[in-house]
């Protein structure tokens, strides 16, 4: 069973700088997307930054040019590097994957095809 576990969450002050990281055992599939999303308090979830196999990402507006989403395929880790980080930025980061079983064809790596969620690291950014 596939399952997704975030790490590296924490304090930070304006301007700083954290990697999360989440560990994909058992998602060890050729096609695929996965990526990054936050839940700040009383506001929808929203996506950050994905990826699929082929390496191509994508990223929210608010995010481009502070953050990086990459991945060590041999570890199966992904990770976000978040540079330049904003008090907005404060959220609960998930990571999440589509479940390429679900689909016919190259990965479309749209926000309604991830279907499965860890549990969240916290990021705070404080002023």
């Amino acid at each position: 069973q596939v399952r997704l576990v975030e790490s590296g969450g924490g304090s930070v002050q304006v301007g700083g700088s954290l990697r999360l990281s989440c560990a994909a055992s058992e998602y060890k599939y050729s096609s695929y997307c996965i990526g990054w999303f936050r839940q700040a308090p009383g506001k929808e979830r929203e996506r950050v930054a994905s990826i699929d196999d082929s390496g191509n990402t994508m990223y929210a507006d608010f995010v481009k040019g502070r953050f990086t989403i990459s991945e060590d395929k041999r570890k199966n880790l992904l990770y976000l590097q978040m540079n330049n980080l904003k008090p907005e930025d404060t959220a609960v980061y998930y990571c999440a994957a589509e479940n390429p079983l679900y689909r016919s064809g190259p990965p479309l790596c749209l926000t309604t095809d991830f279907s499965i969620w860890g549990q969240g690291t916290q990021v705070t950014v404080s002023s």
